[in-house]
């Protein structure tokens, strides 16, 4: 296979949500494995609803997944291409000019249906004459231009699932452009495709009702065919499809709320295939277990609480150098025997800064059995303290007041840490140490 071309085309007109996301990955990671080429495009034609800060947040949105684009176009900047393409199918007869309005269009649409007709455009159009119509543009009607398709059965094979075909007898003429002379979606996401020598469309099923159409599109300009590959589309945890006006799931809102990156694409790309959801801690690893044939036809739930579940088992095994710089921007970096302590603790990195606290103080302990305490605070270890401590702490209290298991160590949590859960004593006492350690014991809050 020669190095594929891909592209990601957002429309820059709001967040994009985790569903955007997965078609992105699979994108960019099929192109990373294969030694070829990620295109960005902004597919920002509408002009009154794209927005730059929206653009600005798809750009850091891949950035922060690691997977930056090698190539960003804009197709408000390539009008002429799309104009030259439209220029091109008008003089070939394929692109022919139409006046129904939207009410007129309906109307023919109902008639249909009640005569059990499908409601496909009749082409009513093609048969106008010239002076019929010159009378409806006096009338002060701009025509819509719809792409007359061949009634041919156009055939491809889908990556993701395999034979396809649409009887095109069956579709009606799409519109291409609209009255006020602006272009839907699909003319320019084919001249584009043409132009940027894509290879394979990976997109949402979605879609999978345009190719048919597009594929005579990209024939009656010359261009080759690209390869598609349609996989399925995410849904919430309760069923509901994504949406990016509803920001159901966007990708600034999991990376506001600490999520890691990696748990967020490991469970975009895997849910819905045939590979087991895990962590998958490396963005080239997750690119080789890609299969656009061993993934799903059926919608794929994104679950938030797997998600949660995914992001706790990364940082489990998070080492102390990859986190080094957050916590010192949460000020909870107190070294690699902390980090260490505290990680099987944590569901996101920030959550460190609690554990920070409790350890450097001041806590307010909590002490209800004040002889208890006191025989504790009796049978404490001289310094220096390290991991081994606690045992040797443990056992003597154990030994000079007969208190054991929880009833034990729970009294001693809570004097600690002021709470009743947390990470293992036995590597937290060292590093809190023998002075505050005292302290709370005493009942103080250090």
């Amino acid at each position: 296979m020669s190095k594929p071309i891909v592209r990601f085309a957002p429309s820059p007109t709001g967040h994009i949500h985790i569903g955007n996301t997965r078609v992105a990955l699979l994108n960019a990671l099929f192109a990373r494995r294969e030694g070829g080429t990620f295109i960005l495009r902004f597919d920002d034609t509408d002009l009154a609803r794209s927005k730059q800060e929206y653009a600005d947040s798809i750009s850091a949105d891949l950035a922060w997944l690691g997977i930056p684009p090698d190539v960003t176009v804009r197709q408000s900047e390539r009008f002429a291409l799309y104009d030259a393409a439209a220029e091109r199918l008008k003089d070939m007869g394929r692109l022919y000019a139409c006046y129904e309005t939207p009410e007129e269009l309906e109307f023919r649409r109902k008639r249909q249906l009640a005569r059990g007709l499908p409601p496909i455009y009749d082409r009513a159009a093609l048969k106008l004459t010239d002076e019929e119509r010159a009378k409806l543009e006096a009338e002060g009607r701009k025509p819509h231009w719809r792409f007359r398709l061949d009634h041919t059965n156009v055939a491809w094979n889908d990556l993701v699932r395999g034979e396809c075909h649409v009887d095109c007898g069956s579709l009606s003429d799409p519109v291409l452009v609209r009255e006020d002379g602006t272009y839907l979606y699909t003319l320019p996401s084919v001249v584009d495709d043409i132009d940027l020598k894509i290879t394979h469309v990976i997109r949402g099923e979605d879609h999978v009702t345009n190719t048919a159409v597009q594929i005579q599109i990209f024939e009656a300009l010359g261009a080759a065919v690209p390869t598609f590959a349609h996989h399925s589309l995410l849904i919430t945890a309760s069923g509901e499809g994504l949406s990016k006006r509803l920001g159901h799931l966007s990708v600034k809102g999991l990376r506001d709320a600490g999520l890691e990156p990696q748990a967020v694409a490991s469970l975009a790309v895997l849910v819905g295939s045939a590979e087991a959801v895990r962590p998958v801690p490396d963005l080239g690893e997750l690119a080789g277990l890609i299969d656009f044939s061993h993934i799903s036809r059926a919608p794929a739930k994104f679950d938030e609480s797997e998600l949660e579940h995914l992001n706790a088992r990364l940082i489990h095994e998070m080492p102390y150098e990859a986190v080094r710089g957050r916590l010192e921007g949460l000020y909870a970096d107190l070294g690699e025997a902390f980090w260490n302590a505290v990680r099987g603790n944590l569901t996101k990195v920030r959550d460190a800064a609690e554990w920070a606290s409790v350890v450097r103080g001041p806590v307010t302990p909590v002490i209800d059995d004040r002889a208890f305490i006191d025989a504790a605070i009796e049978a404490l270890p001289a310094a220096p303290w390290d991991t081994t401590t606690w045992k040797a702490w443990t056992e003597a209290v154990k030994t000079k007041t007969g208190v054991k298991g929880k009833a034990l160590f729970m009294p001693l949590r809570l004097a600690l840490t002021g709470l009743d859960h947390g990470p293992e004593l036995g590597n937290l006492l060292p590093l809190i140490g023998p002075e505050r350690a005292r302290a709370r014991l005493s009942g103080q809050a250090a």
